[in-house]
């Protein structure tokens, strides 16, 4: 069944700011990479990896996002307006609480933290230099989640797109600036880049707030310490969702572990592959956003009937929106993997590969968009629970088993991957039509 092309508007006025700063985010990415990769592939190693060490720590925080906007939906759905900015207050309040001491004791652990990613004496000194200008800044992350999260549960999705490209501009300007001592600015070398990176979330930080500070009318908000009630709630449903996203990323490192036992060449085809799919799958995340405010929304109306639509109906809109990215790797994927692969062996290693990742993205929409609906409802433990079960119980274990043990190799852990990723979007479709999510109060 094709889309309601009314519904679909909304769901993309909704999702399509999201999506744009998504987008943005990893194409600052590949721009802060180009410009560590001048100082040489120590530097680009040591960014690398100092990069996946604060990913992991902001792991931590990023709950705070999806617990903030699934309150202050439904308080939206309610007309409770004066109740609506509640879940602000608390989410700011356990950000000062949790990532300001959680900052200091990675900046004092640093080097013993990312010794446990590299023993090259060189890459580590990067790493840590660079980890520790990027964790200085793990508050303003915090807090920038909590803003996003609010005026994401208000439908007011522009604002984020706005800030995000003011704040990616001053990011490339400070790290640049920094990287190479342009401007009068001290010659940082590769910790300039996250010193860079750490300007640029503060400033965004400060962005969220002067802006929800100047808001009137319905979306004017007042700073007021939160109610150990309030804390509760938002706690219950922040850790949840900040444990599924430490354990996902922790889940990456194992899989490139089980890829390093095949020799470099699956790791190097692997990375790309992974990087690949984590980019191509931006649109879906962005809808499952979307879906989390039309779900709360709706669920604050006590219209359940309507919240269990609107899970549906983004469904089949990220069906369309991931089809799109994954035709061209499923009909040239020699073409998509020379722009990344050199060596014609390895090209060939990805080949079937990326064929099989491009099935991927359109069969985990409904996982991705679902279990962003879930969380709109509450039933953040549930999507824990059964993304880390099927991640660690059944993918890791039969990754290992089918490449390794059978000696399948890289296509092995793929087409193993391609099972897990159907087993998952059929795990949340059914969960989603047994509707126990609905009886779930926030």
């Amino acid at each position: 069944m094709w889309p309601d092309p009314r519904r679909s508007l909304t769901i993309l006025r909704l999702a399509g700011p999201i999506i744009s700063g998504m987008l943005s985010q990893s194409l600052l990415n590949l721009v802060d990479a180009a410009l560590v990769g001048r100082l040489g592939e120590v530097a680009l190693a040591g960014v690398g990896l100092g990069g996946y060490a604060m990913f992991i720590v902001t792991a931590l925080v990023f709950g705070l996002s999806s617990g903030v906007q699934a309150q202050t939906a439904w308080r939206q759905g309610e007309c409770a307006e004066a109740e609506r900015g509640r879940a602000l207050n608390a989410g700011l309040a356990i950000a000062v609480i949790v990532a300001l001491p959680l900052s200091l004791v990675c900046l004092w652990q640093a080097p013993r933290l990312l010794a446990l990613l590299t023993q090259q004496q060189a890459v580590h000194e990067v790493a840590v230099a660079y980890f520790r200008w990027r964790v200085v800044a793990l508050l303003a992350v915090a807090i920038c989640c909590c803003f996003r999260g609010y005026w994401n549960g208000v439908q007011q999705t522009a604002i984020y797109l706005r800030i995000v490209l003011a704040t990616h501009l001053v990011n490339v300007l400070a790290s640049a600036g920094l990287i190479f001592g342009l401007a009068g600015l001290p010659r940082l070398g590769a910790a300039g880049a996250g010193a860079g990176s750490a300007i640029a979330v503060s400033t965004a930080a400060l962005a969220w707030a002067a802006y929800t500070a100047r808001a009137k009318g319905p979306s004017a908000f007042s700073w007021q310490w939160p109610s150990l009630t309030a804390l509760r709630a938002t706690l219950a449903l922040a850790v949840p969702h900040s444990l599924q996203q430490l354990c996902f990323a922790a889940g990456y490192a194992v899989l490139f572990a089980i890829l390093g036992q095949l020799g470099t060449a699956s790791v190097a085809v692997g990375h790309v592959l992974v990087n690949l799919s984590l980019l191509l799958i931006l649109p879906g995340v962005g809808l499952g956003v979307a879906a989390m405010s039309l779900v709360g929304q709706s669920l604050g109306r006590a219209t359940p009937d309507e919240a269990h639509r609107w899970g549906w109906d983004v469904v089949r809109v990220a069906w369309l929106a991931l089809a799109l990215p994954a035709l061209p790797m499923l009909a040239f994927p020699e073409a998509v993997l020379g722009l990344f692969l050199y060596e014609p062996a390895l090209v060939e290693l990805g080949h079937a590969a990326l064929q099989l990742t491009a099935l991927m993205i359109v069969l985990d929409a409904a996982a991705i968009v679902l279990g962003q609906a879930l969380l709109g409802a509450g039933a953040n433990r549930t999507v824990m629970g059964v993304t880390l079960a099927l991640q660690w119980l059944v993918f890791l274990p039969l990754a290992w088993w089918c490449g390794v043990a059978l000696g399948y190799g890289l296509l092995g852990i793929w087409w193993m991957q391609l099972a897990y990723r159907c087993l998952n979007s059929l795990s949340f479709a059914w969960i989603w039509q047994r509707r126990r999510w609905q009886q779930l109060v926030l």
